[in-house]
């Protein structure tokens, strides 16, 4: 009885001790909290890949299993969700898109991930990481109880893999004023690779490699991402707009478009590996497209890192475009 009442002093001046924590602090904790439930995400895509033949791929048992676990998680948060068919390879699969019941529906900013595999593996790295962040970004800030001034678009695509086709489909059959509606898309395919790089797609073509800037307000896309990358002691480098992620139709229509990425089969070089970490002379994702990208495939700094990107672009775009 008589620590009784030192033991409520002490958890009195814990909570009051966590009232008080940094900013920055609070933002590493929730960051971490996110990165980890990511990670249970990526198991069950794993789980779901174990038990239909190895993969996800785009129509097959994987890839509906997968649709599923997400539109259930979306549903149960309170989104809006829709499932969008199309045909690739001869026979039919799926978008799943999901948007916040409120928000501004003249002005929609978008987050995308390919959901699919390639045959040959599960996918977690590609793209189960894109997926399993935007998803865990999704439904924090549904936890939050705020209602966007934007309306928020998440977008879970099927057959990128066979060439952006779901993307293209959503973005062509989109009708143009609907098209007009759409004020950013962000793209995220493959943000955990193991020898990770960072990068953020050159809106601004500061790099000047490549296809060129993206539309009007790729720039500030790439600023923000770029901002909470460094601050996450990650400097990014800029990666053209090469159209070969789901991207490519957005910014096709005109829509600015951005994103980060951790690499796939390129060579990390000597000045990177300085940089950032990791092995120089070796690829950012040795198992890129093979049975070997599961869920011991992805970094977790990598992953932490990325989806506190995310998580903040979400935040930043539910109440502005583009940011101050």
């Amino acid at each position: 009885m008589p620590n009784r009442p030192m033991l409520a002093t002490a958890a009195a001046l814990a909570a009051a001790a966590a009232l008080v924590l940094p900013t920055a602090a609070v933002a590493d904790r929730s960051a971490r909290a996110g990165a980890m439930a990511v990670q249970d995400h990526l198991q069950e895509l794993q789980n779901i890949a174990g038990a239909n033949g190895g993969n996800r791929a785009a129509g097959t048992p994987g890839y509906q299993a997968s649709l599923d676990y997400i539109k259930g998680k979306l549903d149960e948060a309170g989104f809006t969700t829709s499932v969008q068919e199309f045909d690739s390879l001869g026979g039919p699969t799926y978008n799943l898109i999901a948007e916040t019941p409120g928000g501004d529906a003249n002005k929609v900013v978008m987050f995308g991930a390919h959901l699919d595999s390639v045959g040959e593996g599960p996918g977690i790295n590609d793209n189960g990481t894109g997926s399993a962040a935007i998803l865990q970004a999704a439904l924090d800030y549904a936890a939050g109880g705020e209602t966007p001034t934007n309306k928020l678009r998440f977008a879970f695509w099927g057959a990128e893999e066979e060439g952006l086709v779901g993307s293209t489909h959503y973005v062509e059959t989109l009708p143009e004023a609907e098209r007009g509606k759409i004020a950013a898309y962000l793209n995220f395919d493959m943000v955990g690779s193991p020898n990770a790089g960072y990068f953020t797609y050159d809106g601004d073509d500061s790099d000047g490699v490549g296809a060129g800037p993206g539309p009007e307000g790729s720039a500030q896309i790439e600023k923000l991402l770029n901002d909470s990358l460094g601050a996450a002691g990650a400097p990014a480098e800029g990666t053209d707009f090469d159209g070969r992620s789901d991207y490519g139709p957005f910014i096709e229509v005109g829509i600015p478009a951005g994103g980060t990425f951790t690499g796939a089969e390129g060579t990390k070089s000597p000045e990177q590996a300085e940089k950032w970490g990791g092995q120089a002379g070796e690829a950012f994702d040795a198992c890129y497209h093979q049975a070997c990208d599961t869920v011991e495939n992805v970094d977790a700094r990598a992953l932490e890192r990325n989806f506190a990107a995310i998580a903040n672009a979400v935040k930043t775009y539910a109440a502005q475009f583009p940011q101050p």
